[in-house]
């Protein structure tokens, strides 16, 4: 296969993935009342070195601004996250995980972490580095040249 049939491949996986990984995502938050959208918010500031802003967390997470907005919204209903003042911009607030939003986020994650446990143990661990790399080089390429 040539290089850039194999980029193309790549390509139409990571479509048919995503698809997929959206619906299973939908699944697995179902039994804590969250869906994949919230799921990929709540990560985002969760796993934020510092509280973060909307722009910020829809980078993140690859989605739109208006996207990462609506799923705050429902968030902060839900009382899973809060708003934080941000100093250098008034009108656009910092999120951060409420108590509540915390003791979710580590229930989630240990689930993660044990389904992605499984699935790892169907891989060598070579191959996924290699995947991690290509995807890496290839969001970066997409992100910095369009």
């Amino acid at each position: 296969m040539k290089p850039d049939e194999a980029v193309t491949q790549i390509t139409l996986n990571i479509f048919c993935l995503n698809g997929v990984l959206h619906e299973w995502g939908n699944q697995f938050t179902q039994p804590l009342g969250l869906n994949t959208a919230r799921w990929q918010v709540l990560g985002a500031i969760a796993l934020a070195e510092t509280a973060p802003n909307i722009p910020q967390i829809a980078e993140k997470m690859g989605i739109t601004r208006q996207g990462a907005l609506k799923q705050v919204n429902v968030l902060i209903e839900e009382k899973l996250i809060t708003t934080l003042p941000n100093p250098a911009h008034k009108r656009s607030p910092l999120y951060a995980l409420t108590e509540r939003g915390q003791a979710e986020f580590t229930h989630i994650q240990t689930q993660w972490q044990q389904h992605a446990q499984k699935v790892a143990a169907q891989f060598h661990p070579d191959d996924l580095a290699a995947t991690v790399r290509v995807l890496s080089q290839l969001n970066l390429h997409y992100k910095t040249n369009g």
